[in-house]
């Protein structure tokens, strides 16, 4: 994750506090130890954890690429259950023995129950660490029956965004529950999601633990939001050696992490009504962004902030004239799994901060 202001080699961790402070903080972050993961020191008359102190202890758990399980010991699934699936379908779960999660930010949720020992494998967008060894079941975003059925799932968790339907008719007429959920493009998505995905196997009570301390930390992040500040904050959805140039809009999904740092969403502000919209030099200079947030490798893929700010349109706006560029990585900034906390962390921080 980086926020830039010169070359891309510096485009790296800028506010970077003490070690100590920053293990301290994460530990209060993730809801563990006795320590308040509110943001706010349990004792009377205490301030608010600052952002870049919090941006910083969410760099540092965010470049580790590993998840934070929740305390305690493995829930134990109790099944059978009988769900509803965003198929229309009612789907029976027996075994959540060999769980086959086909998003990166479901498999996020279920490692994070405590379920990560049961994954068989994983999709492309699965890019924490502890997904990394597991086999992949889709090239590019498409998915292999035949390879998710050599895996022997119990369960297979999709979206309504999976695909090829084919493949998802024929992993399920082999006999394999698949539970599909809503895509998650909202920040109350994710609880929402949480909770399904626990009932699905069967752990509900996790999930509910889970969400719990999701809430904590995003009221966290949300107290170190300077009072006053909208900064305009323009997504760029950006893949330079196919020439795609996309900009954000409404129902972009970052559009509410942006409003949730305390910022406006410079697409939607610009009457942007879809998720994604062709980028023009006018729109972009007609929506005055102070701030550009991108994906790391959308970034790359155009040269750097350097090849960035020579769009045409990009210099014309104040984030292009003060090369104020904000960027994740792409397997985090989106998924809104259990680390997007530390994405609003982190957002306050670098949207605000200058």
């Amino acid at each position: 994750m980086r926020m830039s202001g010169s070359s891309p080699k510096s485009l790296r961790r800028r506010g970077i506090a003490p070690l100590a402070l920053a293990l301290a903080l994460l530990t209060a972050a993730c809801g563990g130890g006795g320590s308040d993961s509110s943001g706010t020191d349990s004792e009377a008359g205490a301030s608010p954890v600052s952002a870049s102190a919090r941006a910083a202890a969410a760099e540092k758990q965010l470049d580790k690429n590993t998840l934070v399980p929740l305390e305690g010991k493995a829930p134990t699934p109790e099944l059978p259950v009988t769900v509803d699936s965003s198929d229309g379908r009612r789907v029976t779960v027996e075994d959540a023995s060999r769980i086959l999660p086909l998003n990166g930010g479901v498999a996020e949720i279920v490692f994070t129950l405590g379920l990560g020992d049961r994954v068989v494998g994983r999709d492309i967008t699965a890019t924490f660490a502890e997904a990394k060894k597991l086999p992949q079941v889709t090239k590019a975003h498409d998915v292999s029956a035949e390879s998710v059925l050599s895996l022997r799932p119990t369960v297979v968790l999709a979206d309504t965004d999976t695909g090829p339907k084919e493949a998802v008719d024929q992993i399920r007429d082999a006999g394999v529950p698949v539970v599909v959920l809503d895509p998650a493009t909202r920040l109350a998505d994710v609880s929402t999601r949480t909770t399904r995905i626990a009932e699905a196997l069967g752990v509900p009570a996790a999930g509910k633990a889970l969400n719990a301390r999701m809430d904590k930390e995003l009221s966290a992040a949300r107290a170190a939001v300077p009072k006053g500040s909208e900064p305009k904050v323009a997504f760029l959805y950006m893949r330079g050696s196919a020439a795609v140039y996309l900009m954000g809009g409404k129902g972009s999904g970052a559009d509410s992490l942006i409003d949730a740092a305390g910022a406006v969403d410079a697409g939607v502000e610009a009457g942007l009504d879809k998720p994604f919209t062709p980028l023009t030099s006018e729109a972009l200079v007609s929506a005055q962004p102070d701030v550009i947030l991108m994906m790391d490798k959308g970034l790359e893929s155009v040269g750097g902030v350097d090849g960035l700010v020579d769009i045409p349109g990009i210099r014309e706006t104040p984030a292009g004239a003060n090369r104020r560029v904000v960027t994740l990585e792409d397997g985090v900034l989106l998924s809104f799994g259990p680390r997007t906390p530390l994405v609003i962390d982190i957002l306050v921080d670098r949207i605000h901060g200058g």
